[in-house]
């Protein structure tokens, strides 16, 4: 599914060019659950940054389901993105004065989807996640779990092949990150929806069933690991 070869990030200050990302070579297959993890400033968002086409390499190949991402232009990854890809962030980035179901109908309206479909699209998501009696409310209205809940159904209501999630834990209490990561582990098992997800913590990192380390911006290790399911087992 996903291809990285020799891929580099850097910036030229000066004279002087400081990198990233050095030398990452990786390989992701359809339906992994995979996690990256590393100190601050390790490359960690950058490398999904690249993989979700929101950020382009210095150097380098990307191949995604087999197409060169590293050749096309802007305006094609961003359909590429658009079509395959959904990303969960940390910080929610929630429209706030969108009401919870606008907010999920947005990314159908980009893509000219009528309005009959856009409604069962939107009535499946606010169903699936229990969010039903929320739809009228606005962001502000929320807890961080529920704005987090809205993030991740507004990523998966255009079924994706690829879940990319940054720190998506990062602002919630343990019990509301519990939750997420449920989903999370669900829609990969019984969905065979591809997820990376980027976190310092071991705990978020099980639900996952491989882990790639970073250091000053290399790969130090990739590896498999038991999931949460197998502990709690």
């Amino acid at each position: 599914m996903i291809k990285l070869e020799s891929i580099s990030k850097s910036y030229l200050h000066g004279f002087n060019r400081s990198f990233v990302l050095r030398d990452i070579n990786l390989e992701v297959e359809e339906g992994e659950f995979l996690t990256i993890m590393g100190p601050s400033g390790s490359g960690k968002s950058t490398i999904l940054h690249i993989i979700g086409m929101l950020d382009e390499p210095t150097t380098g190949s990307y191949f995604f389901f087999d197409k060169p991402v590293h050749k096309f232009s802007e305006r094609k990854r961003t359909e590429l993105h658009r079509e395959y890809i959904g990303f969960v962030f940390q910080a929610y980035h929630l429209i706030d004065d969108l009401t919870v179901y606008e907010n999920l109908e947005t990314p159908l309206l980009y893509k000219k989807i009528r309005g009959g479909e856009r409604k069962s699209m939107v009535a499946e998501q606010l169903d699936r996640f229990n969010m039903v009696a929320k739809k009228d409310l606005f962001p502000s209205q929320l807890s961080g779990g529920q704005q987090q809940q809205v993030g991740v159904a507004r990523a998966l209501i255009m079924q994706p092949k690829l879940i990319l999630a940054d720190e998506p834990t990062g602002n919630l209490h343990t019990s509301q990150g519990e939750v997420v990561m449920d989903w999370f582990r669900r829609l990969n098992e019984e969905d065979g929806v591809t997820i990376i997800q980027v976190t310092h913590s071991d705990h978020w990192a099980s639900y996952g069933k491989r882990v790639i380390q970073l250091l000053d911006g290399r790969i130090e290790s990739d590896t498999a690991r038991k999931t949460a399911a197998a502990i709690d087992a």
